[in-house]
């Protein structure tokens, strides 16, 4: 499981991770709606998992690199951004429904 920050304005969409300088193993911030993200002005890499409004995995993109990073997944409706290595460590796979944890 997942503990989950949710970004769901305008602001909290486009801040999402930039200036944070690490994300805590077990941690996430859940992008909603979006089906593409960029590294620009972050500080360390991510695990990006892409997911449809049913919470079903339908990409997972590993070790995207700060500044340098993009990805993309038209089906999706939300994006999941993990500490790189996360997706791994919690044996993530495509078509696999996950859990999160929205806290309160």
């Amino acid at each position: 499981m997942i503990k989950i920050e949710v970004a769901d304005t305008f602001i909290s969409r486009f801040l999402g991770l930039m200036g944070r300088k690490n994300l805590p193993q077990g941690h996430g911030l859940l992008i909603s709606p979006c089906s593409s993200i960029h590294m620009l002005f972050m500080r360390f890499s991510i695990d990006a998992v892409y997911i449809n409004r049913n919470f079903e995995i339908q990409k997972i993109v590993p070790h995207l690199k700060p500044w340098i990073g993009f990805s993309i997944c038209m089906s999706a409706w939300s994006v999941i951004e993990i500490a790189a290595g996360e997706a791994e460590r919690l044996n993530l796979k495509v078509g696999q429904k996950i859990k999160i944890d929205a806290g309160e």
